[in-house]
């Protein structure tokens, strides 16, 4: 029964694909001692009347899988199972030592089949959007009164600890062989966590720290590769809520794939920035980088590059691309779309 157990705590009790992959990533003991979770190695081994160092490795093991959880990432002294299917997923596929090729394929498999339509439809029925879009930096620089909390450099250099791991996403693109058409997540990584996220790859050795600097710079080159910056929607810039900031691509995001999959607009599950893209006609020469590099489907070409308004999300990876300097940017709502 401990499969069926940790199926149904991730919300997919009867999941044939989920199963697969818990019994891939898991043994009958380690499966049994996750699903005794929560509680302290010695809680776990006299509930299931095992050896306490016995479980103390199991637990340790499966820490640094990414598949259970520390309340103290030092004393790793409590632990408990994945919250939800999300960090499981990133948790275990968002490491520099994922190599399993088999392990991404049946979670590629789990996603088309059936968890990308499920989140997809879940998300959308929310009364939150979690997470939102943020604009490219190089798209607003110039631009008069940008808020703190969309203007990504100063969010970054807000942090205290910042630490860089591969995309969990593109790690399945690429491990499954299709790769994504934007970037090279293995010559640069994308994902981007901070305080206690940053804390937890740096102690599982999953990912790596690294500086302002070098963060910037992963920003930097995200955006000439054309991908959107998403964060939690929040306007706290430093929060509990805030451990990670994405950078993504509509060929291999969640939240894109969710929204593919589910069959429902992706603006059911991520918020819009301020912002709204338009075309300096007398600039452009209708060239199409623009339209190419949209993960919205927010541009067309006709004469000119011509921006559906309701379908733009304000990401700016269009301005950032376009080098006529045609592409640019202005504000559509009000400083208060950005929650507290």
């Amino acid at each position: 029964m401990s499969y069926e157990t940790l199926m149904m705590r991730l919300g997919f009790p009867d999941s044939e694909y989920l199963r697969k992959i818990l019994e891939y990533l898991l043994s009958d003991e380690e499966a049994k001692v996750a699903a005794a979770l929560p509680g302290s190695p010695e809680e776990v081994a006299e509930k299931l009347g095992m050896d306490a160092e016995r479980v103390k490795e199991i637990l340790e093991n499966l820490f640094f899988k990414g598949v259970v959880f520390p309340k103290d990432f030092q004393k790793r002294d409590y632990y408990r199972f994945a919250k939800d299917l999300v960090q499981l997923h990133d948790a275990t596929l968002a490491s520099r030592h994922m190599k399993d090729a088999e392990y991404a394929r049946l979670w590629k498999e789990f996603g088309e089949k059936e968890a990308h339509a499920r989140m997809g439809q879940l998300l959308a029925l929310a009364d939150f959007k979690v997470w939102r879009v943020v604009p490219a930096y190089g798209a607003i620089k110039d631009l008069p009164d940008v808020l703190p909390q969309e203007n990504i450099v100063e969010m970054i250099k807000a942090q205290e600890k910042i630490a860089v791991v591969p995309c969990s996403c593109r790690n399945v693109t690429y491990l499954t062989g299709d790769g994504c058409n934007y970037t090279d997540e293995m010559s640069l990584w994308h994902c981007i966590q901070f305080g206690r996220g940053a804390e937890y790859v740096i102690t599982r050795g999953s990912g790596k720290e690294i500086s302002v600097d070098e963060a910037l710079e992963i920003i930097k080159k995200a955006e000439e590769d054309g991908l959107v910056h998403t964060w939690p929607n929040t306007g706290k810039i430093v929060d509990r809520r805030v451990t990670v900031n994405c950078n993504c691509c509509s060929d291999c995001c969640e939240f894109f794939l969710s929204a593919k999959y589910g069959n429902v607009p992706i603006e059911t599950m991520l918020e819009k920035s301020r912002y709204v893209a338009y075309v300096d006609e007398d600039l452009c020469i209708a060239c199409g980088v623009c339209e190419e590099r949209c993960h919205f489907g927010a541009i067309e070409i006709e004469d000119v590059a011509k921006v559906d308004e309701e379908k733009c999300f304000g990401c700016g990876v269009c301005v950032v691309g376009c080098e006529q300097e045609a592409m640019k940017m202005k504000v559509v709502r009000p400083p208060e779309h950005i929650p507290s």
